[in-house]
């Protein structure tokens, strides 16, 4: 593992590595990266994070955007909240070109984000779409904590959010007896991410086709804000 005071050159090289292997699959024509290539790649990304050994710093070089100019070629889509504490691709450790990553608070999808979504999987080729959740999330928190109430435009926030704390009440109660608000609110962020990934292909016909095809995966996630390791949850039965 490379760890920082080990010597200048060994950190240019690790970092110009990064970049030629990033610019590569950025670059790579349509036969890209399987879902199940995607997910490993982004398994490995994450544990370097945690470790602190990330690579990914000259993935975003000169020639990096150089290579990217004219053309994308994410390998991952990620839809993940727009908390600060949880950008994509510092936790998966890339660069540019690498995540096509779409945030939005409670990471829960409207046209906009569908939309986004489907240009990703369909037109750029993307195979592997993440739902992130993540530890704590204060989109949840409000959720739990408005009881379907809150001011302004937060009430679309609560609204969406309002089946998967529905769901987590139940399932708290029936595994735990335990309905205190942060094994709600934690309960919550884990229904919500895999009611978001089983709903989507349901929403755009356009996905359910691309998962009929094995051409795209849906997998729900929870980001750990303690320690920055992510979970790969069980796949909702729609996506099984």
């Amino acid at each position: 593992m490379f760890r920082a005071g080990t010597g200048t050159s060994l950190s240019r090289t690790l970092c110009l590595a990064s970049c030629l292997s990033g610019a590569a699959l950025a670059a790579q024509p349509s036969g890209g990266p399987t879902a199940g290539q995607a997910r490993r790649r982004l398994v490995e990304g994450n544990q370097r994070y945690v470790k602190g050994n990330m690579k990914a710093c000259g993935a975003s070089n000169a020639a990096a955007r150089s290579t990217l100019a004219t053309e994308q070629k994410p390998y991952a889509i990620i839809l993940a909240c727009s908390d600060s504490r949880v950008p994509p691709e510092i936790v998966f450790d890339e660069g540019l070109g690498q995540l096509f990553v779409i945030r939005v608070a409670g990471n829960v999808p409207d046209p906009v984000v569908l939309g986004s979504i489907e240009y990703a999987a369909e037109h750029l080729g993307s195979p592997l779409l993440i739902v992130l959740g993540h530890e704590r999330c204060g989109a949840v928190t409000a959720a739990v904590d408005a009881h379907g109430q809150a001011p302004g435009h937060l009430a679309a926030i609560v609204k969406a959010l309002g089946p998967a704390v529905t769901r987590a009440r139940s399932v708290t109660h029936d595994r735990t007896q335990d309905q205190s608000r942060e094994t709600l609110v934690e309960a919550a962020v884990v229904e919500n991410a895999r009611e978001v990934a089983a709903a989507l292909p349901k929403q755009s016909p356009l996905l359910r086709r691309l998962v009929a095809g094995g051409k795209l995966e849906i997998v729900p996630a929870r980001y750990d804000l303690d320690d920055g390791t992510v979970t790969m949850l069980d796949p909702p039965p729609a996506t099984r």
